[in-house]
């Protein structure tokens, strides 16, 4: 499962909505991935608050046999290509996609760390995590998505 967000224009003026149906295609197009399916669109503010224009997010679910490396180049080749520039930890950007999970798969290194490292504390994740694996069930917590949404201190997210 892949999290995509933005909150930024890109160069070429695509809104943040734009900029991740755009970056959805492109995902769902990579060799190796099929059966795409998209959870709803969430707005959020920005984790940690900031003074950050508020997010659009989702989580798409693929099958596939791509490895967990070949995957983030991926990845991070289409945030690239979106205009994404990488800085501070939590900047706004264009694009952000992540990794949250890849059938259940357990690492710490290499990149990428699975799962997510801290999908677990993210609303703007669990949310649209729950749309598309609504039985998922965090592969080291041993802990249910619903679960793991009601343990979450407030945030202000919502269908966006």
């Amino acid at each position: 499962m892949i999290a995509v967000g933005a909150n930024l224009f890109s160069p070429d003026g695509a809104s943040p909505p734009q900029t991740c149906e755009r970056a959805l295609r492109a995902v769902a197009a990579l060799a190796g991935l099929s059966k795409p399916v998209r959870s709803r669109w969430y707005g959020s503010a920005p984790v940690p608050p900031s003074g950050q224009p508020r997010y659009v997010n989702a989580v798409v679910r693929l099958e596939g046999t791509l490895p967990p490396e070949a995957l983030l180049a991926a990845l991070q080749e289409i945030e690239h290509e979106a205009g994404r520039l990488r800085s501070i930890p939590d900047a706004a950007r264009i694009l952000d996609l992540d990794i949250i999970d890849m059938g259940g798969q357990v690492r710490a290194a290499p990149d990428p760390v699975l799962p997510h490292p801290r999908a677990h504390t993210r609303g703007f994740v669990l949310y649209p995590m729950r749309d598309v694996a609504p039985g998922w069930v965090h592969p080291t917590l041993r802990t249910h998505v619903q679960t793991l949404i009601d343990a979450l201190p407030y945030q202000d997210i919502g269908p966006n």
